[in-house]
């Protein structure tokens, strides 16, 4: 008997556009996220705005595992969305993601 997938999953965008050290800024139904690959291959789906003052990660760098807000030099953990320096506080929202196995990365936008 085969089971229901319980998370709603939203494609994103292809598998190909995202190499490993990269990001992207998309739109995924109403939300604006922040979609990479770290160097090392972890995939991470972020809101797109610093918790601190709505600056766009997009414009920031990919360091490691830690995306680093372009306007006041904020760290932002790319898995958990955790602030990890100030001038942030509050963590991002972080959301589920996956690669399926016909070339799209997927989110859910369902917790």
């Amino acid at each position: 008997m085969k089971t229901k997938d319980v998370m709603s999953w939203k494609r994103a965008i292809p598998s190909a556009s995202l190499p490993p050290g990269t990001k992207q800024s998309v739109k995924v139904s109403d939300e604006k996220l922040l979609i990479g690959r770290s160097a090392d291959g972890l995939l991470f789906a972020v809101e797109n705005l610093c918790t601190h003052d709505d600056g766009p990660l997009a414009e920031g760098e990919l360091d490691g595992r830690e995306l680093v807000c372009p306007r006041h030099g904020a760290r932002f953990d790319i898995k958990t969305g955790a602030a990890l320096c100030l001038p942030a506080t509050a963590p991002l929202t972080a959301f589920p993601i996956r690669e399926n196995e016909d070339g799209w990365i997927e989110v859910n936008l369902e917790e």
